[in-house]
């Protein structure tokens, strides 16, 4: 009986396991499913914002009235909101200055 019975709690043990293995499964192809449509969204999201990007920049003019060139400057946005034209080593210099900032705050 005793046997039975350890017999019985083995049995039962493996079916539970073979049955969060396809829980698992189902869950994993889930998974796989919402990352690739997030990976779409995102790249759609990119584009979008590229597209944005250089509209934005075809708009653009200096001070004399020709195009900004797009090379040569960056559209930053400020954290309250305020959004500026800079030149690129001017962005490059204020990036390291903000992960100087985010790494002290850590």
């Amino acid at each position: 009986v005793a046997a039975q019975k350890c017999r019985k709690r083995k049995l039962n043990a493996i079916l539970n396991l073979e049955e969060d293995v396809c829980n698992l499964q189902t869950q994993k192809e889930s998974l796989k499913k919402e990352h690739s449509q997030c990976s779409k969204l995102i790249n759609q999201i990119k584009q979008k914002l590229n597209n944005l990007y250089h509209d934005i920049f075809s708009r653009l003019r200096d001070d004399q009235g020709r195009p900004v060139n797009p090379r040569q400057y960056v559209i930053h946005c400020s954290s309250n909101g305020n959004v500026f034209i800079i030149p690129k080593h001017l962005a490059k210099s204020e990036q390291k200055q903000d992960n100087r900032k985010e790494q002290k705050q850590k």
